[in-house]
Order: C-alpha cells, then structure tokens, then sequence
C-alpha cells in the first residue's frame, strides 16, 4: 500500500510540473527575447523566434508585443503548420518599417503568414512608412512596386480584431487563398496621393467577413479579386479619395476564376472617387461577378456612387474588344445620398456579355440638391420602390 501511494505522488509531481511548464511555456513576450521598443534597433529576429517557439508549442500559445515602437526591417515570414490551432498576437506597441523604402520594397509581403490554421492578431499598429515611396512614384517612374503591409494565403481560421495599419508601401492587409477570416473593429489609414494602397484586399478566399472597419485610403478601400465566395461586408467607412469597394479589376487573364456571393450591408462613402464598383478588363475572359447585395449604403459627395466599368483600363494603350466578364445578378437595395457628378448610376457594360439581373430598389441619389442622372449600355436589370435618379434601363 505504501508503494502504491508512493508512486501515486511521484506520478502527480511528475503531472503537476509537466502541466506548469506547458503554462509558463505558451505565453512568448517578444521583448523578453530581445527586442527594443526604440523604433530604431531591427528586432526581426525576435519576432521570428517567438513565432518558432509559439508555433511548435503543443498546447495554445501567445506572442506578446508589448508598449513601444519594434522596428522590422527585414521580411518577417511566419509558417505554418504549426503543433497547435490556437496562436495568437497580443499587440499592445507598434510594429513598425523604417522610412527608407528599400528594405522591403521588393518583397511581396512584408509581415506575412503562411499556411497556418488558427490565429488571432488583437490590437496593436502596423506602420509601413511609406511615405518616401508614393513620393517616388509620384515623381518619375523608376521605383520599385512596393511591399503589402501584411498579407495572409493559405491559412484558416483567422481573426483580426483592433489592429490598426498605417501608411503601407502598397496593400495595407491581403487574403489570398484562406478560408474562414473575421475581421472586426480594423483602422487603415494613407495619405489621399498613395498609390496602390487598397485597404483590404480579397481573392481566392472563401467565408471571409469584415464588420465595423474605418477605410481612409488613396485607392480601393475593399478590392476584392478573383476566386472570391460568400464575403460580408457590413459597418465599413470609406474615406478621403480611395476608390469606395471594388470588386476587380477582373478579365485581367482569359482564364479567371470568378467572383460570387458578396454582401456589402450598411457602408458609408464619404468624398471617395467611388461608392460601389465593379471593374473588368476590356477584352475576352471566362470569369464573372453573380449574385452581389449592396444594402443600405450612404453616399456623401460620391464622384461614381454606382459603376460598373466594363471597359476599365488604367493604361494609356488599352485593349479595344469587349470584356468577356458577365456581371449577373446584381442588387442595390437602399442606396441615399449625394453624387459629385451629375451621373450618380453608370452601367457601362460589354456589348458581347451584357450585365444582366441588375436590381434598383429605393434609390436616392442628387446631384448639388437637385436631379441626378443615370447612364446605361448594355444593362438590362428591374426598379422597385422609388428611384432616383430615374432608371435608364431600356
């Protein structure tokens, strides 16, 4: 008896510190490894090596970014698969790029996650800095593309909640090729002449839902690509000169996958380019947009508060065919406020592949306090309720 009891403690001590280092294991404090909050002293290597450390953890595990400035200068790739579907980033400083743009401007990605399922990133500022790089753009045409501040693809189960991202080279946040992404309560923010600096772009994803998000950019507040299936877009602002929520540009290549089940509910555009676009390439493509809701949307001095732009072309030498996009499907529900021009609703759509099932219901749209106009070609849709402007379907 006494041996059974013996060896019952040796049991339960060998239990106790077994289960005490799994707890005093998974929380990793990046600063505790090494790096500076001065904003001046590369601490690539220790984000790097709490990321190794959390991800081989086997039970669910913490990376802490404490208060401060932690300057990554280098690529900061993090891989997956990992031991556990439980990792996550408690950002409490900013992580932030130097202003020199050449560090990372010809990475694709300058924060990046890979195949990884299961993480959450909480709070905390991603500062791209780039600054220096629109400029450059701006200036001649001898500069590199630009990094995207931080980019996800093929990874599941992710959750961003009060991130905030600043002034990134190009993208600010990219999900390419992930499955079941929440984002919630996310600030972006670049300057009004920032080149190439969408929000949030989406393609080759799947279940990906974006709620309660602030979008003050030089381009695209929401781009979504191709590839993308059942995204919700509910509660986003976009602001400043950015180009509103953009599904493509899309035709780009003859061979494309296509765009369906998007949901964009209670958004509001404030002085932006464009409210709610659809783009697409002026020449042949398989791809196609279908099955799109657009609920209660307000326009506020809108410059194209709804387009689609069948013949986009960005270029000085454009492709002169028709884009073999069908847009079908198509409902704008709800839809008030002020167009800076007077053409508040514009189709203009591909002549071989016309957009069809377009749905106009209680739209209000004016133009300096008085009637907007509407434009179409080669739409085809229905009106319900009051509309205004009036519509221009045959």
């Amino acid at each position: 008896m006494e041996k059974f009891i013996s060896l019952f403690i040796v049991l339960t001590l060998i239990f106790l510190c077994y289960t005490q280092s799994i707890t005093a294991d998974d929380v990793y404090n990046v600063a505790d490894m090494g790096a500076k909050p001065d904003g001046k002293t590369d601490s690539t290597q220790y984000f790097m090596s709490a990321w190794t450390s959390a991800c081989q953890n086997l039970g669910p595990a913490t990376i802490i970014v404490p208060q401060g400035r932690f300057l990554v200068n280098q690529q900061a790739r993090f891989s997956g698969p990992c031991n556990n579907s439980a990792l996550s980033f408690q950002i409490d400083g900013t992580v932030v790029q130097q202003s020199n743009y050449s560090a990372v401007a010809d990475d694709i990605f300058w924060v990046g996650f890979h195949g990884v399922d299961g993480l959450a990133i909480r709070g905390g500022v991603f500062d791209g800095q780039g600054a220096d790089l629109w400029n450059c753009k701006l200036s001649n045409n001898d500069c590199p593309t630009g990094t995207s501040t931080v980019q996800f693809t093929n990874s599941s189960n992710i959750a961003l909640k009060g991130l905030t991202s600043l002034n990134s080279q190009l993208y600010h946040i990219v999900f390419n090729g992930c499955n079941n992404v929440t984002i919630q309560s996310v600030n972006i923010s670049a300057a009004g002449n920032s080149l190439n600096t969408d929000g949030i772009h989406v393609q080759f994803s799947t279940n990906v839902n974006i709620y309660n998000t602030a979008i003050t950019t030089g381009d695209d507040c929401i781009s979504i690509g191709p590839g993308t299936i059942n995204l919700w877009i509910e509660n986003v602002t976009c602001g400043l000169s950015g180009h509103g929520i953009s599904i493509g540009s899309l035709g780009r290549e003859p061979i494309e996958a296509g765009v369906q089940n998007v949901t964009v509910k209670g958004a509001t555009f404030a002085n932006t380019l464009n409210g709610l676009r659809i783009k697409s390439w002026p020449k042949p493509s398989n791809g196609f947009v279908k099955d799109v809701m657009v609920q209660n949307a307000t326009m506020i001095n809108v410059y194209n508060p709804i387009i689609i732009d069948q013949n986009y072309c960005p270029h000085q030498i454009c492709p002169v065919q028709d884009s073999g996009v069908k847009v079908d499907g198509v409902t704008y529900q709800g839809i008030h406020g002020t167009s800076a021009t007077e053409v508040a609703v514009k189709f203009d759509c591909s002549k071989s592949h016309p957009c069809t099932g377009i749905k106009l219901e209680d739209v209000n749209l004016t133009y300096q306090n008085r009637q907007a106009n509407a434009s179409c070609v080669n739409a085809a849709g229905i009106v319900v309720g009051y509309i205004q402007p009036p519509s221009c379907f045959a």
